[in-house]
C-alpha cells in the first residue's frame, strides 16, 4: 500500500468517526430549525461560541506537542502522554472550577441572568472535553481509527436521542401528539427556563458524560506525571499553537458576536441581531460538509505528516496529498452549492434566506482546509510561532472586515469577511513555508480545478428549470462532468501514486 493510499484509507475511518457522529448531529439542524425560532436558536449558537473558544484554552495545543514530541527519535510515547494530560487535565479542573464559583455574575453578563445552571452544565461539558482530548489524540497516533470512530458516534448517538426524547417524544407523552411546540412542553413541564434551550446543553452534558466511560481504563491507568525539563519544551512549542487555535476560532465565530454589536438597529426589520445570527448559524450548518471532510482529513494528515518527515522524498509526498485534496473539496463545494435546492428542506422555513451565504462559506473553509496543509512546514520545523503570526493576521482581518461589511451588507458581509480571511492565510503561509521549507505544490493546477468549479456553479445558475426533477438530473450532470475532467487530466498521476515506491 502506497502512503497515499494509506493516508486515503486512515482518512476514510477518520471521518468514520468524524463525518457520521457529524452527519447525526446534522440531523438536529432540522429539529432545532422546527422548535426554535431564528432568534432563539441565535442564543443557543451564541453561547456556544464561548464553549468554541474556551475548549482551545482547555487543550491549549498540547494535542499538536503531544504528537510532535511522542514521534521524536528515543521518546517515550506514554511518558509524553502522562505530562501532556497532567497539564490539560489540570488546567480543565481550574477553568471549570472558577466558571462554576462566578456562574451568576457570568449568566447576567451573558444577558441571561438567573440562568447559571447553564453556566455549570457548559462549564462540565469543556471540563470533560479537555480530559478525553488527549486520548483521543493517543487513538490517533496509536492509529486506531475504529475506536475513535466508535466513542464519537456513540456520543452523538446518545445526543441526538436525547433531543428527540426532549423536544419530540416527551411532547407527545404530555400532550398526545407532536407539534414541535416548544413552549408548550416547557410550560407543561412546568420549567421557567426559556423557551426549553437548556435541554441542548443538557444533552449535550449527558452525551459527554459517555466519553469518562469510555475512557475509564486509560484515565484510571494514567499517572500524573511533570518533567520540568520536557514540559517547558512542550509548553513553548504547545502555546503558540493554542493562540493559532484561538485566532482561527475568532475567523469562524468572531462575527458571530459582532453581528451583535455592529449590526445597525432595523437592517432586518423588526427582527434583532439574534435573528442574523440564527439565519447565520444555520448557514453554517449547510457548510458543515465541506468542514467534515477538513476534519477527517486533519485527523489523519497530522500524524501522517509528522510520521513522513523524516523522508527525503517528503516534500513531494505532502504535495501530492495537497493536490488531490483540491480537487476533492472543489467537488464537495460544486456539488452543496448547485444542490441547494434540495438541502434548503432540510431546515426550517424561516431560515432560507441565509442560504445565500452558503457558497461563500464552502468557499473559505475550502481555503482554510488548503492552509491546514500549508502549514506542515512550520509544525515540522518547530516554528508554530509562524502559524501564530499568519492566523493571528487573518483574525485582525476577519475583525476588520466584518466591522466594515456587517453594516453594509449583515451578515452575507460576514461570510466574505470569512472567504477573504481564509484565502489570505493559506497566501500567507504558502508564501513564507516556501522560503523555510520549500514543498513543490502544484498552484496552477489546483487553482484551476476551483475556477472550473466555480465556472460550473455559474453555468447552473444559468438555467431555470420547471420541475425538481429536471434540475436534479442536469446538477448531477454538471457534478458528472467535474469528476470526469479530473479522472481523464488525473489518471496518470494516480497510476504513479499507485506504483510509487515510496513505502
Amino acid at each position: 500500500m502506497t502512503k497515499l493510499s494509506k493516508l486515503a484509507g486512515e482518512t476514510a475511518l477518520y471521518g468514520l468517526g468524524s463525518i457520521i457522529p457529524r452527519f447525526l448531529n446534522f440531523l438536529l439542524f432540522p429539529l432545532h430549525t422546527r422548535v426554535f425560532n431564528p432568534e432563539d436558536y441565535g442564543v443557543v449558537s451564541y453561547l456556544y461560541v464561548f464553549v468554541a473558544f474556551l475548549n482551545i484554552v482547555y487543550t491549549f495545543g498540547m494535542e499538536t506537542a503531544y504528537f510532535r514530541f511522542a514521534t521524536r527519535e528515543g521518546s517515550d510515547p506514554k511518558r509524553i502522554f502522562n505530562i501532556a494530560q497532567t497539564v490539560v487535565t489540570s488546567l480543565s479542573l481550574i477553568l471549570s472550577g472558577l466558571f462554576i464559583l462566578f456562574a451568576a455574575p457570568i449568566a447576567t453578563s451573558l444577558s441571561i441572568p438567573g440562568k447559571e445552571h447553564y453556566i455549570i452544565w457548559l462549564a462540565i461539558i469543556m471540563f470533560i472535553d479537555g480530559v478525553v482530548a488527549l486520548p483521543f489524540a493517543r487513538l490517533r497516533l496509536e492509529k486506531k481509527p475504529l475506536r475513535f470512530a466508535f466513542a464519537r458516534i456513540v456520543n452523538v448517538l446518545i445526543l441526538v436521542g436525547l433531543n428527540l426524547y426532549f423536544f419530540v417524544i416527551a411532547d407527545w407523552l404530555v400532550q398526545g401528539e407532536v407539534t414541535f411546540d416548544i413552549k408548550r412542553l416547557v410550560d407543561a413541564a412546568g420549567s421557567e427556563s426559556r423557551y426549553g434551550i437548556e435541554f441542548v446543553f443538557l444533552a449535550n452534558l449527558v452525551a459527554n458524560a459517555f466519553y469518562l466511560l469510555f475512557f475509564s481504563k486509560l484515565l484510571i491507568n494514567w499517572k500524573p506525571k511533570l518533567d520540568k525539563e520536557v514540559l517547558s519544551h512542550m509548553l513553548r512549542y504547545a502555546y503558540p499553537v493554542m493562540l493559532t487555535g484561538l485566532a482561527g476560532m475568532t475567523n469562524e465565530m468572531f462575527s458571530r458576536w459582532t453581528m451583535e454589536w455592529w449590526l445597525p438597529e432595523g437592517f432586518y426589520g423588526e427582527k434583532n441581531s439574534m435573528y442574523a445570527i440564527g439565519l447565520f448559524s444555520a448557514a453554517y450548518k449547510y457548510a458543515v460538509i465541506m468542514n467534515l471532510a477538513i476534519q477527517a482529513f486533519r485527523f489523519a494528515a497530522e500524524p501522517f505528516f509528522f510520521s513522513n518527515a523524516s523522508d527525503k522524498n517528503s516534500p513531494q509526498l505532502f504535495a501530492r496529498v495537497n493536490h488531490f485534496f483540491v480537487i476533492v473539496t472543489s467537488f464537495i463545494l460544486l456539488a452543496v452549492t448547485i444542490n441547494i435546492d434540495i438541502l434548503k428542506f432540510l431546515g426550517g422555513k424561516d431560515y432560507y434566506q441565509g442560504l445565500v451565504t452558503v457558497p461563500i462559506l464552502l468557499a473559505g473553509y475550502l481555503f482554510l482546509g488548503v492552509y491546514y496543509n500549508f502549514s506542515v512546514w512550520f509544525k515540522l520545523t518547530d516554528k508554530t510561532y509562524y502559524g501564530t503570526f499568519i492566523t493571528i493576521g487573518g483574525a485582525i482581518l476577519t475583525i476588520v472586515l466584518n466591522f466594515i461589511l456587517i453594516p453594509i451588507s449583515g451578515y452575507v458581509g460576514s461570510s466574505w469577511a470569512s472567504l477573504a480571511c481564509y484565502l489570505s492565510m493559506a497566501i500567507a503561509c504558502y508564501v513564507t513555508g516556501q522560503r523555510h521549507y520549500p514543498i513543490p505544490y502544484a498552484i496552477v493546477p489546483a487553482v484551476s480545478y476551483i475556477l472550473f468549479a466555480v465556472g460550473l456553479i455559474w453555468v447552473s445558475s444559468q438555467f431555470q428549470f420547471g420541475s425538481q426533477l429536471a434540475a436534479t438530473g442536469f446538477h448531477a450532470l454538471l457534478m458528472l462532468v467535474f469528476c470526469a475532467t479530473a479522472f481523464f487530466i488525473e489518471r496518470k498521476k494516480l497510476s504513479t501514486a499507485q506504483n510509487n515506491t515510496i513505502q
